[in-house]
């Protein structure tokens, strides 16, 4: 069999890859939505549904990663022609979703408190309380939307999913509309109606990618009748075994990050406020790379389940270098337009010139950020999960955090230290992953359990 060159293998992973970073910004554009709306409602019930949001993806992101533990699975099962164990990997990580959903319900509804014992104050945490409240109902087929984006996306169908998050957007929009400012007849419910909307919002999605792929018969070829197979234990085991290290990943990262805006607003008001900017810039810009880090899970299980470990090997390359490319650009505007670029957010001028001054630490972050990334999509495609957490935990809990803290109290550099420090903990995290991608990956298929 010819293999393909490196530039069909670059046009693969970009057409999985590029409506994969789509969808990404679309659902990041949810909440860009909710808190440009809720702003009307004045500085309290904002600062109330950011503190909200913060609890909600900081403890979300774990059951998000434990669902993407069916991406090996999918991939690889696809590659190799396995369509049964594909549909039962979409049924038992529904399953998994419902399974941790208890859990996290649980720790929703104890946003309050846990607000309040992380120092903040009783009526904003109050408040964040009642908006998150009026959302658990949707985390479950926020989970299950997840799985059934994972299942198609395994098979290489990625266009459905940013469809509906298009769509989703403008549901959103309506939805605060009408439940925030009381419109078409409704009570105005502030808040408690963006938190409303949010989740009526993860409902429509999950209904959509779900009446889509019916009625589009892309569930044909991989579905089977659901069954008490489903529920096999070893099935379910296998998911959760592939799923915990990615969630454990993907929340070290949420938290780092999480810190380090605490920690700037130890620093000052506008010291926080220019963080928030640089970070909302790099978000952005990291929807690529997390685009390209999907299609690559995808474009190497499935080589890998095909039985085709070299090209799987080479396309792993090229993704690597692709993370790593795509961020050159918005590396480049945030050296060039450092001091334009924090105009789009505020006039302030002490605003801006911190911000300015960290836009160019952020741009050689960038770089380690969108090889991170990728490199966490090549270990998911390989089933290789566990690596990434252990070097997420090393890079940002034992490097970046504390050099963050030490540079910006002890040596004094300010906001400056702690974008210091997270670029180091970056590029530590990104090459312990382009090692082992490179030395110690596996490219050849594991033998899936009995069962």
């Amino acid at each position: 069999m010819t293999e393909p060159s490196s530039r069909s293998e670059l046009r693969a992973l970009l057409r999985l890859g590029l409506p994969a970073a789509g969808t990404q910004l679309g659902t990041m554009m949810l909440g860009v939505v909710d808190t440009m709306m809720v702003g009307h409602l004045g500085t309290t019930a904002l600062d109330a549904a950011a503190l909200g949001s913060l609890w909600v993806w900081g403890t979300m992101i774990f059951g998000i990663g434990l669902v993407l533990g069916m991406d090996p699975i999918v991939t690889q099962a696809h590659g190799a022609g396995q369509h049964r164990r594909v549909a039962l990997a979409l049924q038992r990580g529904l399953v998994v979703a419902a399974l941790a959903t208890p859990l996290l319900s649980a720790s929703w509804w104890l946003t309050g408190d846990g607000l309040e014992l992380l120092g903040q104050q009783p009526g904003l945490a109050t408040a964040a309380d009642a908006y998150v409240g009026s959302q658990v109902f949707s985390l479950w087929p926020m989970l299950a939307f997840f799985a059934l984006r994972q299942y198609l996306q395994g098979r290489g169908i990625v266009k459905p999913a940013l469809g509906v998050v298009l769509l989703a957007n403008l549901f959103n929009v309506a939805a605060n509309w009408v439940l925030i400012f009381g419109n078409l007849g409704l009570p105005a419910m502030g808040l408690e109606g963006a938190g409303l909307a949010t989740g009526l919002t993860r409902c429509f999605m999950l209904l959509c990618l779900a009446g889509w792929t019916w009625a589009a018969g892309l569930h044909r070829g991989a579905w089977e009748r659901p069954s008490v197979a489903a529920l096999e234990l070893r099935g379910l085991a296998e998911i959760v075994r592939h799923g915990i290290p990615v969630g454990i990943q993907y929340g070290l990262e949420t938290w780092a990050f999480q810190i380090t805006t605490l920690l700037a607003g130890a620093l000052g008001e506008a010291q926080l406020a220019a963080h928030v900017i640089a970070l909302n810039l790099a978000s952005l810009t990291f929807m690529l790379p997390m685009g390209i880090s999907q299609g690559a899970a995808t474009r190497v299980g499935n080589l890998v389940g095909a039985g085709r470990p070299v090209l799987a090997k080479r396309s792993a390359t090229i993704a690597l270098g692709l993370g790593a490319g795509s961020m050159v650009g918005g590396a480049v505007l945030f050296v060039v337009l450092r001091d334009q670029l924090p105009r789009l957010y505020t006039a302030d001028a002490e605003v801006i010139g911190l911000a300015a001054s960290i836009l160019p630490i952020a741009a050689a972050f960038q770089i380690f950020d969108g090889t991170q990334a990728v490199g966490g999509g090549v270990l998911r495609g390989v089933g290789a999960t566990r690596p990434a957490a252990v070097f997420n935990l090393v890079g940002y809990y034992v490097l970046a955090l504390p050099l963050a803290l030490l540079a910006a109290r002890a040596g004094g550099l300010g906001l400056q230290g702690l974008w210091l420090g997270l670029s180091v903990g970056l590029a530590a995290v990104a090459s312990a992953l382009v090692w082992w991608i490179r030395r110690r990956a596996s490219y050849e298929a594991a033998p899936p359990p009995a069962g």
